[in-house]
């Protein structure tokens, strides 16, 4: 199974890029890219860093830029999936409880409009309720 089913089974509110799209849980960063397909590991790079991320394929740059907040760069990852996606996991440096949310994924860059940055709140504060009460049923 791929991980590119995480947003769909957990009711994930994806905002919308040029390049694909990111998601944010409690503690995790979630970024799809639409790549060619076809395109292999050889074709890309992700150079992910505490506060900053680039993303190429077959040597174009597809973004580049400061993080909106600071992550783990060494238990961040991406593979390439089917040939035609990437799918880079961001894990955020702040505990799961704090009350951060990335509310663009790069300074500046690729915020969510006002409906997905609600909707997005919404889904943290379930997760959040669901880690503090992990006996309440759903």
């Amino acid at each position: 199974m791929s991980l590119s089913h995480f947003d769909e089974r957990s009711g994930a509110v994806p905002c919308k890029t040029p390049w694909g799209s990111w998601w944010q849980t409690v503690g995790e960063v979630f970024v799809h890219v639409q790549v060619p397909k076809g395109t292999r590991g050889k074709n890309v790079s992700v150079e992910i860093k505490p506060r900053h991320i680039t993303c190429t394929v077959h040597g174009k740059t597809l973004f580049s830029g400061n993080l909106h907040r600071t992550v783990v760069a060494d238990e961040s990852t991406w593979t390439i999936e089917e040939q035609e996606r990437i799918l880079i996991l961001l894990v955020k440096s702040e505990p799961a409880h704090s009350e951060k949310v990335w509310g663009s994924l790069l300074e500046g860059q690729y915020a969510p409009d006002p409906y997905v940055m609600h909707e997005m709140m919404k889904k943290l504060d379930l997760e959040k309720f669901q880690i503090e009460n992990p006996g309440f049923v759903f």
